[in-house]
């Protein structure tokens, strides 16, 4: 049996890290005009009715420039940007409600960018008071925005917890100064210390820091000081992601190559920060995330009830997520739909009264079939199968199973797979496994962050 040491070099391929299936550079863009709002409706009737529906927002705007960050953003310091883009979100909003035909009810609203807490708490209000004001909120709906430590101001969390948000995330990343000036994101620990406890006395219930493990100047040392500050605050949630390192379409993230941690180093980092959120209470959740015990990620996770999409994991059975906003992503299991990646073209769109596609995919009946089995790998790390399932799997495919399970990754039989703790690392390359139009695309995997 190989070493871990080994499996990490031959594994550590491009592999998606699969919010969707298909991934977004295999969708085949073949929602025809038109067809998108008759879609939404449908899926709205067969879903939205009972579970109700998700709204992610795009917010693309920063004053700086992160050279770690893969988001969708603009950079600029002229806030006068924020008026026509709130205008833009505001009648792409009120084309869905032509659509649904009554007022929706919200399960879940997350606010993301770029840098939400750009936008002024103004701002925030009246966009969202213009959502909420055609809609109603679930009874457990959750809504959390993504927030910049170094910008997020006690009006921004008092006006948006009046509005119903309970939920902030602070993208924190690393604690060590040598990292924050590589990456050019300088956040003393004490502004992130007043950020989080400002959110907990004004009533917030879960706090989320983001962190990333593979940053340039990283070492054993730093990511165990970073913690043992993240231990002084005691988030409820922690997302602990591997960087992305694609510098052919972010190349500012050239700058620190020569810095970046090997293979081995960068598993290592993240094995001895698995250790200390461990030590220090928290549950492993899936891929890359941690919630405390009593956090509802965890329960969801111990109850089989997680489930995945492009904003991450979540506790909301919500089949239908609507993205507003530049690059904003739609997913209404019949369909995927993105906005427009430019700023001018989005706008544009709206203006005219289009909800048009910059890419589309309609869904076939094999592609829920492998994007459940791929969503309960990666949320439940086990999925079942009929006894049929293995004579229908290719000579190719079973042979990856074989050698997955000879290398004590996964254990398998006639009625389904379990991953095992060998395996963990390896969940995306186990996953690809049933990603048929992957194996069918392999020429497009080298746009994906490698797996280690």
């Amino acid at each position: 049996m190989q070493t871990q040491e080994a499996l990490i070099k031959k594994y550590n391929v491009p592999a998606p890290r699969y919010t969707s299936y298909p991934t977004v550079p295999l969708w085949q863009n073949d929602l025809k005009e038109g067809n998108w709002a008759i879609l939404v409706k449908k899926a709205y009737q067969d879903f939205g009715l009972k579970e109700g529906i998700s709204l992610y927002i795009h917010l693309p705007y920063c004053e700086s420039l992160c050279t770690y960050c893969g988001c969708n953003k603009r950079i600029t310091k002229n806030h006068a940007v924020e008026s026509p883009y709130k205008n833009s979100l505001m009648k792409e909003w009120d084309m869905y409600m032509k659509i649904f035909g009554r007022s929706p009810r919200i399960a879940t609203i997350h606010l993301g960018g770029g840098t939400p807490t750009f936008f002024s708490p103004e701002t925030l209000k009246s966009i969202l008071e213009h959502i909420l004001g055609q809609a109603e909120l679930s009874e457990n709906a959750e809504l959390s925005f993504e927030g910049h430590p170094n910008n997020t101001t006690i009006d921004h969390l008092k006006t948006l917890y009046k509005l119903g948000f309970k939920r902030v995330s602070y993208g924190i990343q690393d604690f060590n100064l040598e990292v924050q000036k590589a990456i050019h994101r300088i956040q003393p620990f004490e502004r992130v210390k007043e950020a989080t406890e400002n959110a907990k006395q004004i009533g917030y219930e879960s706090v989320n820091f983001d962190l990333i493990y593979g940053l340039p100047f990283q070492t054993l040392s730093t990511i165990s000081d970073t913690l043992e500050k993240v231990k002084k605050l005691s988030p409820d949630r922690i997302a602990f992601y591997s960087y992305a390192h694609l510098p052919t379409v972010f190349p500012a993230q050239k700058s620190y190559e020569s810095h970046l941690p090997h293979e081995a180093e960068k598993r290592a980092l993240y094995e001895r920060g698995r250790e200390i959120l461990s030590s220090m209470g928290y549950m492993e959740i899936g891929m890359d995330h941690f919630a405390k015990p009593n956090d509802p990620l965890s329960i969801a996770k111990t109850n089989k009830t997680l489930h995945r999409n492009f904003m991450g994991y979540t506790t909301s059975p919500s089949k239908i997520l609507i993205g507003l906003g530049n690059s904003a992503i739609s997913d209404i299991h019949y369909a995927y739909k993105q906005n427009a990646k430019d700023i001018k073209i989005y706008q544009d769109q709206i203006d005219n009264h289009l909800l048009t596609a910059s890419k589309s995919h309609m869904m076939s009946y094999k592609d829920i079939q492998n994007r459940e089995m791929i969503l309960s790998l990666i949320c439940n790390q086990s999925v079942s199968w009929s006894k049929s399932f293995l004579q229908q799997v290719n000579k190719i495919n079973l042979t990856k199973l074989n050698t997955f399970q000879n290398e004590g990754l996964i254990k398998y039989n006639s009625n389904g797979l379990k991953v095992l703790a060998k395996g963990q690392p390896f969940i995306r390359n186990i996953c690809s496994i049933f990603d048929e139009r992957m194996q069918e695309n392999e020429e497009k995997l080298f746009g994906f962050s490698k797996v280690i």
